[in-house]
């Protein structure tokens, strides 16, 4: 099992995973259904991808996992915005200031790697 004290971008993409389920569900309570699916799905792939990646099979696999990470990031960012900037839908801002973080992190991570 992967340690998620000494992982700042498990740790963090576990929170924000738990934290999207719970606004999805909001957004689900206003029956604003097609975004929370969206958004359900983009928020939770960000760490589930992560997750797939600490386990790589090469470094190449590891990237990949990374990069498809990064890509669900900046989708969920999309729907974050869409909520932000819609009359009727709420919107969360620790959940914006969760991905920016988040974002920081992974793109980090695909700096270094690709690098080396």
């Amino acid at each position: 099992m992967i340690n998620f004290e000494n992982n700042p971008l498990i740790k963090k993409t576990v929170q924000f995973s738990l934290d999207i389920i719970e606004f999805c569900e909001l957004l689900d309570e206003k029956r604003k259904f097609v975004i929370a699916k969206q958004l359900l799905r983009s928020g939770t792939s960000i760490g589930a991808n992560s997750f797939e990646a600490q386990n790589p099979h090469s470094k190449n696999d590891f990237v990949s996992k990374i990069k498809i990470a990064a890509q669900e990031l900046e989708e969920t960012k999309y729907w974050l915005y869409l909520c932000k900037h819609s009359k009727n839908y709420p919107f969360d801002e620790k959940l914006e200031s969760q991905v920016t973080e988040i974002g920081k992190i992974t793109y980090k991570i695909l700096s270094t790697s690709l690098k080396n």
